[in-house]
Order: structure tokens, then C-alpha cells, then sequence
């Protein structure tokens, strides 16, 4: 995850005289500038692909992706195969099934545990559909109803602090009817008073199931930092 890029760096002659050292410098900077944030953005795009992998295959030493890296790189230059790939696809198939049967297994209980740890703290309020919410600021006025139009601040992150969407970031309020939202929104909103926020924990169920969405893996388990702004007409 950490990137170390090459810098250029181009030497000019002393300029010899009066006249040489008045002339402007040779526009060579901004060409250096662009190399550099083209192996930035490639490095991006690098990194990006392989963490893409990293949530599909289990990679367990250095081997592993010196092997991977090795053939993705020999791809990349157009190189021969120095395997038959038709004879390794089945293994590709079944390693890609394995994995992510292993990979889903594993994400289960870590949201089984992060789950049941976060419905034991002081001031959890679990809803009838299983979401649960605890207020960190308890907000004057009313409460919204089931059908009612909200206007909310709100990040969002899976269970391990992956962020996958954030109206704070985006610095713009959402505004929506409840009835537009997932289930787990539309039950927690409505413990929610203008100026409260809160922590909200929705179960898969309770958010997009088993549908991937974006950043967010099938089956997921969502958590919300929500705060409510006020409710509309």
C-alpha cells in the first residue's frame, strides 16, 4: 500500500554569461511534472487492481505475488506465456471459488462478532428489524415519521473503517424521503431528532443484502456516523 516513485531530476549548465543567465530556464520542469504524476496515477491504478485481488484470492507468502506480479507483467509486455493457460484454467476456476468461499466464511464472523460486541455497549438501541443505533447527541424537537423527508450529514464505512461513501466529504447534506433509503435508514432515522447524531449498525439485511454495491461487498454489514440536520416539509 505504500508508494515510492522515481523522481527525475535534470541538470542545467551554469549559463556562461550576463546574456545566457537573463535567458529563461528550458520548459523541461512541466514535462518532468507530468511523468511524474502519470507514474502516480499508474501506481494508483496499480495499487487499486491489487486490492481489487486482495478481496477475491488468498495470497499467503511472497512467493505468491512475485508469481502473480510476474505473470502480470509478462502479459503487460506482450511476452509469451511461460505456462499453458488453457491447461491452468480450471486450477484459476477453483482457486477464485475456494478463496471466496473462504474469504465470505471469514467476513461472516468477523461481522458475527463486530456485531454482537456492538449491541453489548451502554446505550445501543437494537429496532425491530435487527439495525441498531446509539446516540452520541440526543437533538431537540421531533422525531420523523416512516414516509417523512430528511435532511442528514452521514459517513459510511464497512466494519473494518473502509469508507465507501460520505456526504462530509462531498461537504453537501443528503436530503431524502425515508421511504427512499435502505431499511436499516428508514427505522434508525426515526430515533433521530434535528441536531442528534449517531452511530447506526445495519445488518446485510437490513442494507443491500446480497447485491454488491460500489466498494461495498455482497452481504455486508454497514456502519453509519449519521447526524441529523432537520426534517422537511
Amino acid at each position: 500500500m505504500k508508494k515510492l516513485l522515481l523522481a527525475v531530476l535534470l541538470a542545467w549548465p551554469v549559463a556562461a554569461s550576463a546574456q545566457e543567465a537573463a535567458q529563461p530556464e528550458p520548459a523541461a520542469q512541466p514535462e518532468v511534472q507530468s511523468v511524474a504524476e502519470r507514474n502516480k496515477m499508474l501506481y494508483s491504478l496499480g495499487f487499486l487492481l491489487g486490492d481489487n485481488l486482495k478481496r477475491q484470492l488468498i495470497l499467503d507468502n511472497e512467493d505468491d505475488y512475485k508469481a502473480l506480479s510476474q505473470g502480470m507483467r509478462d502479459s503487460l509486455l506482450n511476452k509469451k506465456s511461460q505456462t499453458d493457460l488453457e491447461a491452468y484454467k480450471p486450477d484459476i476456476i477453483k482457486k477464485y471459488q475456494d478463496d471466496a468461499k473462504t474469504i465470505s466464511a471469514k467476513r461472516e464472523a468477523a461481522q458475527q462478532e463486530y456485531m454482537a460486541n456492538f449491541k453489548k455497549e451502554k446505550g445501543v438501541k437494537t429496532l425491530d428489524n435487527g439495525a441498531m443505533i446509539k446516540l452520541s447527541r440526543a437533538g431537540k424537537g421531533k422525531t420523523p415519521k416512516a414516509d417523512a423527508t430528511v435532511k442528514v450529514h452521514y459517513t459510511g464505512t464497512l466494519i473494518d473503517g473502509t469508507k465507501f461513501d460520505s456526504s462530509r466529504d462531498r461537504n453537501e447534506a443528503f436530503e431524502t424521503k425515508l421511504t427512499d433509503v435502505i431499511p436499516c435508514w428508514t427505522k434508525a432515522l426515526q430515533q433521530m431528532k434535528p441536531g442528534s447524531r449517531a452511530k447506526v449498525v445495519c445488518p446485510p439485511d437490513t442494507a443491500y443484502g446480497n447485491r454488491p454495491v460500489g466498494q461495498i461487498p455482497p452481504n455486508s454489514a454497514l456502519v453509519f456516523d449519521i447526524e441529523m440536520i432537520e426534517l422537511g416539509a
